[in-house]
């Protein structure tokens, strides 16, 4: 009745949006992939191992921030305690990782003062 009121025929745009509309276990996968939310889980148990397998000195001072590509990236607070981790402790928190996540996920770990 209101098509007929305003005198425009919207049939064709009505069909249209039904052969463009799609079932909701069609499209949630692709939004799921999108949101990468298997990736973010897997940064979250990083940031929990991290949290339990290392010393707390090391904790107080370098926290990861991201995962990319097979490469951990970690902030830490100083100078200081990056020159430490790197010269004395990177091979050890490597290891750790790698032991508890596998080395295709951590291949290597980058260190910055952040």
């Amino acid at each position: 009745m209101l098509a007929q009121w305003r005198g425009i025929d919207l049939a064709p745009a009505e069909k249209a949006a039904a052969r463009a509309s799609r079932p909701i276990s069609a499209v949630l996968p692709k939004v799921l992939t999108g949101l990468r939310l298997d990736h973010r889980r897997a940064e979250a148990e990083i940031v929990k191992v991290w949290n339990h397998a290392l010393s707390s000195e090391i904790v107080a001072h370098a926290q990861p921030t991201g995962l990319r590509k097979g490469t951990l990236f970690v902030s830490v607070d100083s100078s200081v305690w990056l020159s430490e981790i790197v010269r004395y402790r990177r091979k050890e928190i490597l290891e750790r990782l790698q032991h508890s996540f596998g080395k295709v996920l951590i291949a290597k770990i980058s260190f910055r003062v952040g």
